[in-house]
């Protein structure tokens, strides 16, 4: 009695946690299939009938704020992949070898390193933002490609640094003293041998990486103009002088998830493989 006692109520509370996660993205999902009237509606309508318009209007109309010409929805899209994808390819090239360096204890004080990098995360966007702006406008570098990368440093470098250094934990040092008696110095270990191994650890760091540069928000909003607005800024152009256009936002907001959830999907098999792939085993 006690085992079906137990498992009543964990399905019980699996249930409960399902709903209240999923219930936000259903939500949206059922604003961006109806019509104006149906998501003013009060009280709100669970049955209606439902319209692509809103998603056809993102993809080929005029835009939120009905100023924006058309397409414009789909070159934040792209603006999105170019920062997001360049930040992690960047955060990738210095990330790795910043991990490298700072396991097994190679340099002086790594631990206290590997937290400095770490407590980027900690501290708020916030305090950053505006030094940030001023430094990008002398450097004219405003409302460019590089330098919203740049910014996302901030975001990807700790993630790729921490999580690719836990996978290094894991590998035998003999491999590494194998590879320098083989003749291969540091660049030659990790390349050829190390990132190998890790390879499943890599791949964890560069998706989380991505999904955390896609969905911010402040970067875009501050550092970003009409030639580099990502999709998360992109979606506030839907808030015109006289109304919001919540149908369209909803539609908006779930093109933009597509990827992520994409994404997340793919990170979870690579999540799985790392943890069950060890060089111990």
């Amino acid at each position: 009695m006690k085992t079906i006692a137990a498992r009543i109520g964990f399905g019980i509370a699996f249930t409960g946690l399902a709903v209240f996660i999923l219930f936000p993205l259903v939500w949206i999902l059922m604003m961006s299939l109806k019509d104006y009237s149906d998501v003013i509606a009060y009280p709100p309508k669970f049955l209606f009938v439902p319209t692509l318009d809103n998603y056809a209007d993102v993809l080929f109309g005029s835009g939120g704020g009905g100023e924006a010409g058309a397409g414009e929805f789909r070159q934040y899209l792209l603006n999105s992949v170019l920062v997001s994808g360049g930040a992690v390819l960047l955060s990738l090239a210095v990330g790795v070898p910043a991990a490298f360096a700072l396991s097994r204890d190679r340099i002086r004080g790594a631990d206290h390193f590997a937290f400095t990098f770490l407590s980027l995360r900690f501290a708020p966007e916030l305090a950053v933002i505006i030094p940030l702006y001023v430094i990008f406008q002398q450097l004219q570098i405003y409302d460019t490609y590089l330098g919203l990368i740049l910014s996302h440093q901030l975001i990807t470098i700790p993630l790729v640094i921490w999580i690719v250094r836990t996978f290094l934990a894991d590998v035998p040092l003999e491999i590494e003293e194998a590879a320098q008696l083989d003749g291969c110095g540091p660049w030659g270990t990790l390349l050829r041998v190390v990132a190998p191994v890790i390879r499943p650890g890599i791949a964890s760091a560069a998706i989380l990486a991505f999904i955390f540069s896609w969905n911010n928000l402040l970067m875009g909003l501050v550092l970003s103009g009409p030639n580099t607005r990502p999709v998360t800024v992109g979606i506030l152009q839907a808030i015109g002088f006289d109304q919001v256009r919540w149908g369209w936002m909803a539609a908006a907001a779930m093109i933009a998830a597509v990827p992520g959830m994409i994404i997340a999907v793919y990170l979870q098999r690579h999540l799985v493989r790392g943890l069950t792939m060890g060089v111990g085993k």
